[in-house]
């Protein structure tokens, strides 16, 4: 959306860094309406160096957001926009994605390991193996986490244990751990020259280090990652003013918002009363505290139908091939390229196609791919609403999947409840817009539910019975079980009669990259 030249009076502006694992944007909203200015976007390239490796470049992650910054500025001004009506910027972030960098060069040690990276699967094997009765759910009463390659303790664990650099850098007091959140607010606030080194609750959370209860990092599960204290940034609310940008067409404007990406859309989606739940397609949070469950990325599956087998184009095509048949015809498409996440988490998990037939063709694959995503949504609430006692009347959903209607209609029609989307999208970066523009000290963004502005929506209604959905429900969850514990750590001869431990990967449908 772009506002037309007449508006040029339209009060205070707040801008948000939305910066995810596939790119980088900067939007800018009016405070008193929620509406959308104007923005830019950046890709952000990853790397596979390894079989379930995933990284990605800080510099580059950092250059796409002053990339990002200057061109929305330069579309404002061509809009007769004053840019010096933003009054703050807000950040929102792809969590659990970990780096380490140096405080006296501000340089990175080591690239960004992704969120989904599976490298860390013995460095968690090792950890689990320590516990009594090698039960992964050991420091669940501190954390609310399992002990899974997800969270960034472990990939920090990894970095301490694999790389010399960061190994070297913590040795000599060097070295600072963040997440991607961090990384950019101590750069914008000056870098190696008095940068602010800090992270909100959002996404200490998800690091395992830090305690659900106390609100602050623990020393006992620092000790028991074996990870310095002195490394972590400061845990700060989610919306405060952290220090001021240092640089660009932006100089001097406070970053006050600070949200990981999935807490920023529960925010933007105006969702703050028990009970009201969100589905970022795919990832789902409920406010009781709240509570969140994570599964697969529906965009993995798109990518994968789309670079690994050639046949789709793009999820367009997906959703067209889907409603052609408007069946799976009994196919079913478990899609744990990198295991399974909640209720299950289980990494030795892979990618399963089954129900095949001769008549079964990709069209049927389509429709059943769009399916698996609204399956794994159905066992992250049962799970939720099993833990928290309360139910859901309805389901409230954003990211950019969402523009497909027949997985709407699926997503209500496997839950049995109506599924709601807004009319505009960008509910995550609209959610760290509205925690910078309220912060004390800006002050420009009521989040008193009287003031806020209503978010036009579309409902999507359960159109099959009950029955029905119960039916292709336990049909997946039979699928689910032939996805487990596929892959294995097994002796095998080599045939001199020695024996080696290799992984096997005898997968109907391969791990993808």
């Amino acid at each position: 959306m772009a506002a037309s030249s007449s508006r040029i009076m339209l009060g205070p502006l707040v801008a948000a860094i939305d910066q995810g694992t596939s790119s980088t944007r900067f939007l800018v909203f009016n405070s008193k309406t929620a509406e959308l200015l104007s923005h830019h976007q950046v890709e952000i390239k990853q790397s596979f160096p390894k079989e379930g490796w995933v990284e990605e470049d800080p510099r580059e992650i950092l250059q796409s957001v002053y990339e990002c910054m200057e061109r929305t500025c330069e579309k404002l001004t061509q809009l007769n926009i004053d840019i010096s009506n933003i009054k703050a910027i807000g950040v929102t972030n792809q969590r659990e994605t970990t780096l380490v960098w140096d405080k006296e060069t501000g340089e990175p040690l080591y690239n960004a390991i992704v969120w989904l990276d599976l490298r860390t699967q013995s460095t968690v094997e090792r950890l689990i193996n320590k516990t009594p009765g090698r039960n992964k759910n050991h420091l669940k009463h501190k954390t609310g986490l399992p002990i899974s390659t997800y969270f960034s303790a472990v990939k920090l664990r990894w970095l301490m244990d694999n790389v010399d650099e960061v190994h070297e850098a913590i040795l000599s007091h060097r070295a600072m751990f963040g997440t991607i959140d961090s990384w950019l607010i101590w750069c914008l606030t000056g870098g190696k020259k008095g940068g602010v080194h800090c992270t909100d609750v959002t996404n200490a959370s998800r690091t395992m280090l830090f305690n659900i209860h106390t609100m602050d990092w623990d020393p006992e599960l620092c000790s028991y990652f074996g990870i310095p204290m002195e490394i972590l940034p400061r845990v700060r609310s989610s919306s405060e003013i952290y220090g001021l940008m240092k640089s660009g067409a932006l100089t001097g404007i406070p970053i006050s918002g600070c949200l990981g990406d999935q807490s920023a859309a529960l925010v933007g989606q105006m969702c703050f009363q028990d009970g009201h739940a969100k589905n970022t397609v795919l990832l789902i949070f409920v406010c009781d505290g709240p509570s969140q469950g994570s599964v697969a990325i529906a965009g993995a599956v798109v990518r994968w139908l789309k670079d690994n087998l050639g046949i789709i184009d793009g999820s367009e095509e997906l959703e067209k091939l889907a409603a052609s048949v408007g069946t799976s015809y009994g196919c079913y498409f478990v899609p744990a390229f990198s295991g399974l996440y909640a209720p299950y988490w289980e990494p030795s998990a892979r990618g399963i196609i089954c129900g095949l037939t001769q008549f079964t063709n990709r069209s049927h694959l389509a429709f059943a791919a769009l399916e698996a995503v609204c399956f794994q949504t159905r066992e992250i609430l049962d799970a939720m609403n099993q833990d928290s006692g309360i139910p859901l009347n309805q389901l409230q959903v954003d990211g950019g999947m969402t523009s497909n209607r027949l997985l709407m209609q699926l997503q209500a029609d496997i839950l049995c409840i109506p599924v709601v989307k807004p009319s505009m999208p960008e509910t995550t970066a609209l959610g760290a817009a509205m925690a910078a523009g309220a912060a004390e000290g800006v002050s420009v963004w009521s989040l008193s539910p009287e003031d806020l502005s209503e978010v036009t929506s579309e409902k999507f209604e359960p159109q099959i019975n009950p029955e029905e959905s119960e039916f292709r429900y336990a049909r997946w969850k039979k699928a689910v079980q032939k996805a487990m514990n596929w892959e294995t750590t097994e002796p095998i001869c080599n045939g001199n009669g020695k024996h080696s431990h290799v992984f096997l990967n005898i997968m109907v449908c391969c791990q993808s990259r």
